[in-house]
């Protein structure tokens, strides 16, 4: 393995474009309350609030009294019971269960590569060995794992966005990382981005089978991440 000189959590980075583009969207279709329960679902309540607000929605449901007292500090009405008619897919970009989105993923789950390995065909990954190397390939080591929610279920059966291609989760997913097969001429370096699900790229819908393949909804999965995750923003 090649050394790493980062341990850091994944990131759940939230688009403010993307947030601007769907929070109009959800408005303008004729909401006037969104769901910001859960810390948004994941995404960050105050910032969320702010950009509901700011495209119109008169009020954000939130989980209790002490949320509503906040936001009003930031001058937004919040209230902790009510009727939320923002279509919450909208607004966070999540995708149907075929995998089509509406609009933008506003979150985007990234790990980076820890290390990388050759595996030789036969070779056996992870705990327990459950998936062994079907040809000559490379083997990368990425942060995140069961305990940010990459559920342990997606080994050997999701995939994951490296250097604009997708690529499987090999073997079990650990406390804290997983691995990825990215290929036998992979040119995958230790720092580069893996991308779970969200951003403009292939993995923008992956959600999706995570449903599938877990049982949990959508709405579940992204907020489970974005709360053990390292929450950032980017453009």
């Amino acid at each position: 393995m090649r050394d790493s000189t980062s341990s850091s959590l994944p990131q759940a980075l939230i688009s403010r474009s993307a947030l601007a583009a769907a929070a109009a969207e959800g408005v303008s279709a004729g909401g006037r309350i969104a769901d910001l329960r859960r810390d948004a679902w994941g995404h960050g309540l105050v910032g969320v609030a702010l950009a509901v607000t700011a495209a119109g929605a008169a009020a954000v449901l939130v989980d209790s009294q002490a949320e509503v007292e906040e936001l009003a500090l930031e001058g937004i009405q919040g209230v902790s019971d009510g009727t939320v008619d923002v279509d919450p897919t909208v607004l966070y970009g999540l995708p149907d269960a075929e995998g089509a989105l509406r609009t933008r993923p506003v979150m985007r789950l990234a790990g980076r590569v820890l290390s990388t390995k050759p595996l030789k065909a036969g070779d056996a990954v992870s705990y327990g060995y459950t998936h062994r190397a079907v040809a000559d390939t490379t083997a990368a080591l990425v942060t995140g794992g069961y305990a940010q929610g990459i559920v342990r279920a997606l080994g050997n059966a999701a995939q994951v966005e490296v250097r604009g291609a997708l690529r499987p989760i090999i073997g079990r997913v650990a406390m804290d990382v997983c691995v990825v097969d990215v290929g036998q001429d992979s040119d995958a370096e230790v720092g580069d981005e893996v991308t779970y699900f969200g951003g403009s790229g292939p993995a923008g819908p992956n959600l999706a089978r995570w449903s599938r393949v877990t049982g949990l909804t959508v709405g579940e999965l992204i907020t489970v991440a974005g709360a053990h995750a390292v929450r950032g923003w980017e453009a």
